[in-house]
């Protein structure tokens, strides 16, 4: 879908749309109107939109989603979601902190994967706006009760969506607890500079800054110590077609692996990756505070999920570029740590910064 701007968006503060019998979730909309607009949908603190202008001044969703925003089953789960309490797997859904051991809710092959059978996506999330001279969006809010899908200690979680006047989309990450628990929260979205259902991504070039990665089994848990790039499939260091990334060998079923990107500073994002659409000119770059990248190709969109346009989703219909810990971090003690503790406060950022190529 290619519009001016978002059709209810005609500048100023950011637009509330309140819930309804079919859609139980706000939309707010927001922007500048010589820029890129967004829409974040209180169900799952998710980012359902984003216009981004192409190389002559045309403006696209490039965000997947859903045609029903309210469809929260099946692949169509995650699209733009924040996921949480802990993004990705953790194995069997155990962890043991402080010698006391924890079993999680499990779904995908007897896993917990993003928080669980009833994850932060899930959930209906508090919202109010935000608004500047450089800077317009939302801040959106959520409490996870102690026993939360297995997780100890009431988790209070506050995630702000931004969008600035030099062209980045800026997702901030807070939250506290009152015992000790694990936290490790990213958004879920999935990209296609082209325009969401204008097909797949495999002429994009990407670009992952990650001298390592993480090696997985069959159910996507991590195995053995991470791997240098250096003469794999995961060699992204330099920008690569997607599709001429995904015949490499060793690539077969396309990816979901987390690169790990070196010590992290949770004060200053750093350059993560580097998505562009040759067809569009739009360049995305994703800056983060966060030590790992989880590059998702989208192999198992199927048809099944009807986008905002009316297009069917297919295989690499869009990517996901997710800044979080590392899967299954609990059970790996050489990872980053993901434990939170009282009187300590989470803290993440992740920036997607936009520009055009000719």
């Amino acid at each position: 879908m290619t519009l001016s701007t978002h059709p209810l968006f005609t500048g100023g503060p950011p637009v509330c749309l309140p819930a309804t019998a079919t859609d139980p979730g706000q939309r707010w909309i927001f922007g500048f109107p010589d820029g890129r607009t967004a829409e974040v949908h209180t169900l799952g603190a998710r980012l359902h939109g984003l216009w981004v202008p192409d190389r002559h001044g045309t403006p696209a969703d490039i965000v997947l989603a859903p045609r029903d925003p309210a469809r929260t089953a099946d692949t169509a789960r995650y699209f733009g979601s924040t996921v949480g309490r802990y993004a990705n797997r953790i194995a069997r859904g155990r962890f043991s902190l402080d010698g006391t051991p924890y079993q999680l809710a499990t779904q995908e092959s007897g896993h917990c994967l993003h928080g669980g059978t009833d994850g932060f996506d899930t959930r209906i999330w508090e919202a109010e706006s935000v608004h500047t001279a450089e800077r317009t969006g939302v801040l959106l809010h959520l409490r996870s009760p102690d026993g939360d899908q297995g997780f100890p200690g009431n988790l209070d979680v506050t995630v702000s969506c931004l969008v600035s006047r030099d062209n980045e989309l800026t997702f901030s990450y807070a939250a506290v607890t009152d015992a000790p628990t694990l936290v490790n929260l990213t958004n879920h979205a999935y990209f296609n500079l082209e325009g969401e259902g204008a097909g797949d991504v495999l002429g994009h070039e990407l670009a992952v800054y990650a001298d390592h990665y993480t090696p997985v089994d069959q159910d996507l848990i991590p195995r053995g110590d991470h791997l240098p790039v250096s003469r794999t499939a995961f060699d992204l260091r330099r920008p690569l077609r997607i599709g001429e990334a995904l015949a490499r060998p060793g690539a077969a079923g396309g990816y979901d692996h987390n690169f790990v990107l070196g010590p992290h500073d949770e004060q200053t994002p750093r350059r993560a990756a580097l998505l562009h659409a040759p067809a569009t000119g739009r360049c995305m770059e994703v800056l983060t505070t966060e030590p790992g990248l989880q590059v998702y190709s989208g192999g198992q969109f199927d048809g099944s999920v009807l986008g905002k346009s009316g297009t069917p989703y297919r295989a690499a219909a869009g990517i996901a570029l997710e800044t979080q810990h590392f899967p299954d971090a609990p059970n790996r003690p050489g990872d980053p740590s993901t434990v939170l503790r009282p009187g300590e406060e989470y803290r993440s950022r992740t920036v997607l910064r936009f520009r055009t190529r000719a």
